[in-house]
């Protein structure tokens, strides 16, 4: 296969790449940058790709192990070993600094919370303090399925209260 020929077959999966990659980053530009990092790679591995595979799927397990090693990558750079005796695996997170904005943010979200109707607000409290579905539908004595709805709505009216956060 002549350069030409590869080239052309690159771009004209550009498209069927570029939204694969959105599916896996959930964001456009990283998604770019993914099926770029993508076209170079296959360019300077080209060698390795012989004309009776399939090309497209070649391409895109380029991009998925791509993708996975950025994601390795992040999640390493964000993980600190405690050595204590215990060995503790910490995410290193920032924190945002604290300023009498984020208080008055804060407050208002906490109160756009605590006026939800109490079938909505316990079990979303308690979905944010940690408890998982099962744990909170043992705690509430409804059905699981009934938790996750309840959970679903309370996001959905937060959202609409507090669209002068977005």
């Amino acid at each position: 296969m002549s350069t030409q020929e590869f080239n052309t077959r690159l771009l004209d999966l550009e498209k069927s790449l570029r939204y694969f990659a959105l599916s896996l980053t959930k964001d456009m530009e990283t998604a770019k940058d993914l099926v770029q990092d993508t076209f170079v790679k296959a360019i300077q591995y080209r060698d390795k790709y012989t004309a009776d595979n399939n090309i497209k799927a070649w391409l895109f397990t380029i991009l998925r192990n791509t993708y996975l090693n950025q994601v390795t990558k992040l999640s390493a750079k964000n993980t600190i070993n405690d050595e204590t005796e215990d060995e503790y695996i910490l995410k290193n997170t920032m924190y945002e600094e604290y300023n009498a904005e984020n208080s008055i943010n804060t407050k208002d979200i906490q109160s756009t919370i605590d006026n939800l109707e109490d079938d909505y607000r316990i079990p979303f409290q308690l979905f944010v303090d940690g408890y998982k579905y099962k744990e909170i539908a043992d705690k509430t004595n409804l059905p699981i399925g009934t938790v996750k709805s309840r959970i679903f709505f309370a996001r959905r009216q937060l959202m609409e209260n507090l669209e002068s956060f977005k």
